[in-house]
C-alpha cells in the first residue's frame, strides 16, 4: 500500500499556511525529545535512508502543487527528524525546479547538519530552522535524549559551519522548558552562542500539544516574555510561537474530509478548533467527524494546556 507522505495545508504555528512533506517512518529521529507531539521515538538513529521511493513522494507533491494552493511554505517535518531521508535533497531540487514560486522550510533538530552530504541536500531550500536548547550537555541530554554519541557542542560547531555555506535564512528555535533550560545560567550560555550564530530570527517554543513526557509544562506568560526580552537585546528578531489562527477552506482537493482529518491527527495532535480552521467546517461538524473516529478507535483523546486533543494511533502510543 502506498504511503501518503503530505499532510495539510495546516495552519503552522511557527510558518503560517504550510503544506507538509512527511518522508520518514513514524517516529523515526536521532532524538527522543520529551516535549515531542509525535510521541515517544520508537526508531533511533543518525542512519540515513530512503524510506520511501523519492518518485512516489515527487508525484503526490505534484498531484496537490498541480491545483498552485496558497501556500506561505512548504514544509519538510512530521514523523521525526528530515534530514535522515536520503530523499529529501532530490526533492527540494524539484520544487525549486518545477515550483520556484513556493517557500521550502527546513524543520530540523541540527544534528546531522554537520554532513556534508545533508548540508547539500538542504542547500537550496530557502529556510532552515534548527533546534538549539542548550548548551549544557547534561541539560540537553534530558531534553532531546539523544541517540548515544551526539554532542551539542558539536552540534553548535556543526550550526555555525552550515552558516557559513547556507544562502538561505537560518532561523533558531529555542524549545523552553521551566526548570530544564530557563535558569540564567542556561539562558546566558545560549544568548552567548545565538550571538555567534546571528540567526536571522530567533523562535521561541513552549508547550502547546500533550508531550512524550506528561511532565513537560510552558513557562507561564511572565516568564516567557522576560525572556523575549533577554534574547532581543541581541538586536535579533525574536518570535513567541503562536497558536493556530482562524483559517478557512485550506482542506486539499480531491481528498474527503475523513481522510484529512485522520491523516493530520496521525501527523500532529489537535483541537476541534485546530480542525475547523483548517477544515473550514463548523465546530459541530468537526465534532461529528471524530465522535466516528473515537467510535471506530481510529482516533484517542488527551488533555493539554489549549483543551482536548484528539491524535490518531494505538492509545498505547501516548503516556
Amino acid at each position: 500500500m502506498t504511503e501518503n507522505h503530505i499532510f495539510g495545508p495546516v495552519m503552522s504555528r511557527r510558518l503560517g499556511r504550510s503544506l507538509g512533506i512527511d518522508l520518514l517512518p513514524f517516529k523515526t529521529c536521532s532524538y527522543d525529545c520529551v516535549y515531542c507531539e509525535c510521541g515517544a521515538t520508537n526508531s533511533l538513529t543518525t542512519k540515513r535512508a530512503e524510506f520511501f521511493p523519492t518518485e512516489e513522494v515527487i508525484s503526490q507533491l505534484d498531484t496537490v502543487l498541480r491545483e498552485r494552493p496558497t501556500l506561505d511554505y512548504i514544509t519538510f517535518a512530521g514523523s521525526g527528524e528530515p534530514t535522515l531521508s536520503l530523499s529529501i535533497g532530490r526533492i527540494i531540487r524539484h520544487l525549486k525546479t518545477a515550483y520556484p514560486e513556493y517557500k521550502v522550510a527546513v524543520l530540523t533538530n541540527g544534528s546531522l547538519l554537520g554532513n556534508k552530504e545533508v548540508a547539500a541536500d538542504l542547500s537550496q531550500a530557502d529556510l532552515v530552522i534548527p533546534t538549539l536548547t542548550s548548551t549544557s550537555q547534561e541539560t540537553f541530554e534530558k531534553i532531546h535524549r539523544p541517540y548515544p554519541g551526539l554532542l551539542t557542542k558539536t552540534i553548535i560547531s556543526d550550526i555555525l559551519e552550515f552558516r557559513k555555506e547556507f544562502h538561505g535564512e537560518i532561523w533558531l528555535e529555542i524549545f523552553l522548558i521551566p526548570d530544564l533550560n530557563t535558569s540564567l545560567e542556561e539562558l546566558t550560555s545560549l544568548r552567548d552562542v545565538i550571538d555567534k550564530i546571528q540567526p536571522a530570527r530567533i523562535q521561541l517554543n513552549t508547550l502547546d500539544r500533550p508531550a512524550a513526557e506528561d511532565w513537560v509544562t510552558a513557562p507561564d506568560p511572565d516568564e516567557l516574555e522576560n525572556i523575549r526580552k533577554y534574547f532581543a537585546e541581541l538586536k535579533i528578531p525574536v518570535d513567541v510561537a503562536g497558536v493556530c489562527c482562524e483559517q478557512p477552506d485550506v482542506c486539499r482537493a480531491g481528498e474527503s474530509t475523513h481522510e484529512q482529518i485522520l491523516k493530520t491527527l496521525r501527523i500532529r495532535p489537535s483541537t476541534v478548533e485546530d480542525l475547523a480552521s483548517m477544515t473550514g467546517l463548523h465546530h459541530h461538524e468537526v465534532a461529528k467527524y471524530l465522535s466516528g473516529l473515537l467510535e471506530e478507535g481510529t482516533v484517542h483523546i488527551q488533555r493539554g494546556k489549549r483543551g482536548v486533543f484528539y491524535f490518531a494511533g494505538p492509545n498505547t502510543d501516548r503516556k
